[in-house]
């Protein structure tokens, strides 16, 4: 029994380091998430629809790792539009992008609060 009670005590403990380090991390990745669509919105505005797709790409890995480690409606309607930031960003549309990147980084601070 004693035994038992020690491996019940550590994964306690382990339990209680780690759930905090996944909240941590969500706030983590939506804060790089948010960085770079910041970037991809600047660039957008300058007509750069390739380094806004590059920004925006990088901004949806971490939005979506963050949706997976705390999952959030505004994380995920961040995703969709970032998904679309890219969409027309490949195809040179630099203006409807960066409304695409707008509304992601809107619901991106959303999330963040």
């Amino acid at each position: 029994m004693i035994v038992n009670r020690r491996t019940f005590a550590l994964g306690l403990g382990a339990a209680a380091v780690l759930v905090p380090g996944l909240a941590l991390a969500a706030e983590d990745h939506l804060a790089e998430a948010i960085s770079h669509t910041k970037e991809a919105i600047d660039h957008g505005k300058q007509g750069h629809a390739k380094v806004l797709v590059t920004h925006a790409e990088a901004a949806l890995k971490h939005a979506e790792a963050a949706e997976k480690a705390k999952d959030n409606e505004h994380t995920k309607q961040g995703v969709v539009h970032l998904k679309e930031a890219i969409e027309h960003g490949e195809k040179g549309h630099a203006e409807e992008a960066t409304k695409h990147a707008e509304a992601a980084l809107e619901h991106l601070e959303q999330a963040a609060k």
